[in-house]
This record gives structure tokens, C-alpha cells and sequence, in this order.
């Protein structure tokens, strides 16, 4: 993938934006456990930063998926986790499945709004008891005349305790057919206003990182909506949803690679003030090699992310490639916070350092969107070589 002009300069203007908009902030919203996503997205959406690839008829741009790629990266400039991470979920994982399958009628009502930053969506599909395993989720809705009437809970939403709407995947029939019963075949994506009656948003989740991020407990007590509020077929949510966590996984790799460029740059500024018995640190060659060999591998996934990204521009199926960076997203960011943070010393395990901050945050990447396990369940399939025992 090679970016062009109007990419650089998309990716300039937002920088432009985080300096003035967001980085004074971050340490104070990281200290209040939430940042106004109301104001930061309407700001947002006054850019035109929130539907770069969305259509031109809904507020999008209209521009192909490369354009998106190209923000996540330069999201990756804010000086932490959190806030890149709600965006994130506004413009590539709640709005992706709306704006590809969603009637025109709930792209007005829902994604329009979004696009123009007046609303914030998040999306619902895991659950206490069902997070990597998304066949296993247990929230349903029962027809009743027009609508449906949706009961159940979703949990670790991202944006949640702000949100006006929610795309919620729920189970819309039992799952059973002549074939048998199939888990994938009876979820449908359908979209949830906030302030619905019986939604109760019944806890605020504390977490090791990602402070500025809010995430709650939800709660949805015969929650009456239109089927109308429905994307697309039902019985389909699964597969949608499935296909709308291949941009989340593109976005999530894309917006790691800033984070760890800084960390590896500023460890390295460190490393060459930092006196210890008669040189600096940076003089002792294992420092040396070891930054040189954490820099190699991050280049080595943006060359992943950016080959997915051109196969996904070009209409391919790019689940191996996605799950792939995916995989070596949260790894890597393990790795390089995990030893930049060794270099700093006693200074890397203080709250107000940034490599520390990316210590925290980055432990998310191998869990959320899909644990590394599960990618690698996702990898072993499209190999050809995942084998389990017989059951009984």
C-alpha cells in the first residue's frame, strides 16, 4: 500500500487535531476514567474523520478502505490507549456492518448522525459468559407484532456508559432447523437505543488500562425495539459481525504501530542519557541490538497491515492476513512496552511515564477483538490443519 497525498494529509490534519484537541487532555482524562466523547467525536465528525470510507449519501466520504487504515495509524499519535480505541470503535467496528448491509432508512436514523459526530454508537457482542466464544452468546429477542423484544446482557462495551446506540448481536430464534441446531444461523445484528426503557447501564468496569476509555455492564429488560432496527437478514448477524471484525483487526494493528514507534524512540533518547557504571546505557550493545531487533519487527507488521489492507481495498477476503496482524499486534505490543519498560528501570514503572501507559493499554490487544487463541483457532482453519477430538 502506498500513500498518497490526500492520505498524508488527512493523517496531518488529525495529528494537527490531537496536539490542540486531545493530548492536553489525556492525563486528566486518564485520571477521571472517561473523556467527553460527545465533544471530541462532534469535533471529529466537523473534519469529516468519521466516515472516510462510509457513503457519500450518509455523510461518508466515500473513499476506499485505505483511507480508514491511514487514520487508525495516525490515531496511534495520542498519547494513549483509550481514546484512540473509542474512535476506533465509532468509525471501523460498531459503523462497518450498518453502512454495508443497513437499510437507507436506519443509515439516516443511526450511521448519518454517527458520521456527523451528533451520536456515539458502540457495539454489543460480548457477554459475561460469552466473549471469544460469540456462537455462545445468550441475549435474545422474541418477536412481538413489529418488534423485538430483547433481554439479556452484553459486557466490556467500549463507549458503552456514553453511547446513544448500540449494534447489538442477539439471538433471534432458538437456532434449531431441520439440519439441526446451529448457533451461527439465529444471531442478527440489530440496532439499540440507549435510552430505551429496561436498558440499565449497571456498572462502570474498572481496568488496568485503558482509563480514559468508559466500559460497562449492561443490562436489557424486555428492551422493546422495531424489527425495522434489524441490519440487514435475519439470522445473518453472525456472519456480519464476523466480517465487521476484520476491519476492527485491521484497525487495531494499524493503530498500534505509532504507540510503538514512540516508545522504541523514546527509550532510545533515554538510553543515551542514562548513565550506569561509566557509559550510558545505549553504549551496552545487547540495548543496542535488542531496540534494533523490536524496531525490525514493528516495520515487519506494517508491512503485513498494509498487504491486508490492499487485498481488502481490492474486495478479497483477507480473514487469514487480518487475524494474522491481529495476532502480531498484541504480541508485539507486549514485547516492545514489556522490555523499553526494563531499559527505563525503576522511571518505566511510574504511572506518568508513556511507555508505562503503553504497558497497560497495550495488554487489551491480545484479548479484545478476538484473543490471540482464537486467532490462532481462525489461522489453523484457513491452513487446513485444525483437528478436534470427536465429542461422546
Amino acid at each position: 500500500m502506498q500513500y498518497t497525498h490526500e492520505h498524508l494529509e488527512i493523517q496531518k490534519t488529525l495529528r494537527r487535531f490531537i496536539d490542540e484537541e486531545i493530548n492536553p487532555h489525556v492525563d486528566e482524562w486518564e485520571a477521571a476514567e472517561i473523556f467527553p466523547a460527545h465533544e471530541v467525536f462532534k469535533k471529529l465528525g466537523n473534519l469529516g474523520m468519521l466516515g472516510l470510507n462510509k457513503p457519500e449519501a450518509f455523510g461518508g466520504a466515500g473513499l476506499d478502505y485505505s483511507y480508514a487504515m491511514a487514520m487508525a495509524e495516525a490515531l496511534g499519535h495520542v498519547s494513549c490507549g483509550g481514546v484512540p480505541m473509542a474512535i476506533g470503535v465509532q468509525t471501523d467496528m460498531c459503523t462497518p456492518a450498518l453502512a454495508r448491509f443497513g437499510s437507507d432508512e436506519l443509515r439516516r436514523e443511526f450511521l448519518a448522525p454517527a458520521i456527523a459526530g451528533d451520536m456515539v454508537g458502540c457495539i454489543g457482542v460480548s457477554e459475561p459468559g460469552a466473549g471469544s466464544d460469540v456462537a455462545g452468546l445468550k441475549s435474545h429477542a422474541r418477536k412481538d407484532g413489529g418488534d423485538y423484544i430483547i433481554s439479556g446482557q452484553k459486557m466490556w462495551i467500549t463507549n458503552s456508559l456514553q453511547a446513544d446506540w448500540m449494534c447489538m448481536l442477539v439471538n433471534t430464534s432458538d437456532g434449531q432447523s431441520a439440519a439441526g441446531y446451529s448457533p451461527h444461523r439465529n444471531k442478527s445484528l440489530v440496532m439499540v437505543p440507549m435510552d430505551s426503557p429496561g436498558i440499565e447501564k449497571a456498572k462502570k468496569i474498572r481496568k488496568i488500562g485503558m482509563h480514559s476509555s468508559d466500559t460497562g455492564l449492561i443490562y436489557f429488560d424486555n428492551v422493546r425495539v422495531p424489527q425495522r432496527y434489524r441490519i440487514g437478514e435475519e439470522g445473518q448477524g453472525f456472519v456480519y459481525q464476523m466480517q465487521q471484525f476484520q476491519e476492527e483487526r485491521l484497525w487495531a494493528a494499524a493503530s498500534s504501530l505509532e504507540p510503538m514507534e514512540d516508545c522504541i524512540a523514546q527509550t532510545i533518547e533515554w538510553a543515551q542519557e542514562r548513565k550506569m557504571f561509566g557509559a550510558t546505557l545505549a553504549d551496552q550493545q545487547w540495548v543496542q541490538f535488542k531496540l534494533a531487533e523490536l524496531k525490525t519487527e514493528v516495520e515487519a507488521l506494517r508491512a503485513l497491515t498494509y498487504r491486508a489492507c490492499d487485498l481488502h481495498v481490492q474486495g478479497q477476503d483477507v480473514l487469514e492476513l487480518a487475524s494474522m496482524a491481529k495476532l502480531k499486534t498484541g504480541r508485539l505490543t507486549r514485547q516492545v512496552a514489556d522490555t523499553c519498560l526494563q531499559f527505563w528501570g525503576g522511571m518505566g514503572f511510574t504511572l506518568e511515564n508513556r511507555v508505562s501507559r503503553l504497558y497497560r493499554d497495550g495488554r487489551l490487544g491480545s484479548i479484545g477483538g478476538g484473543a490471540d487463541e482464537v486467532m490462532l483457532g481462525i489461522l489453523a482453519k484457513t491452513m487446513g490443519i485444525a483437528k478436534r477430538p470427536p465429542r461422546g
